[in-house]
C-alpha cells in the first residue's frame, strides 16, 4: 500500500504517462467525433508542452555540479 501512495516504480514517470494518455484521449475524441480538429490540437500542444517542460527540468546532478565547477574555475581572483 505504501508503494501505491509514494508512486512505486512510476516515480518520475507519472507526468510522462499522464501526458501520453491525454494525447491519446484527445486523438480518440477527434476520431470518435466528440471534438473538432482545433480542440484536439489545442489539447495535444498543451500536453506536449507539459511533457517537454518536465523533461527540460530533469537535469542530472552531475551536469549541474560540472557547471558549478566550471563557473568557479573561470572566476578571477581580485587582489586587495
Amino acid at each position: 500500500m505504501k508503494k501505491l501512495f509514494t508512486g512505486g516504480w512510476l516515480v518520475g514517470y507519472r507526468t510522462y504517462i499522464i501526458s501520453g494518455i491525454g494525447i491519446l484521449s484527445a486523438a480518440g475524441a477527434y476520431i470518435v467525433g466528440d471534438t473538432d480538429v482545433f480542440g484536439m490540437l489545442s489539447s495535444i500542444f498543451t500536453l506536449g508542452a507539459i511533457y517537454f517542460l518536465r523533461a527540460a527540468t530533469n537535469t542530472p546532478t552531475e551536469t549541474i555540479n560540472k557547471t558549478k565547477e566550471n563557473k568557479n574555475a573561470n572566476t578571477r581572483k581580485v587582489s586587495k
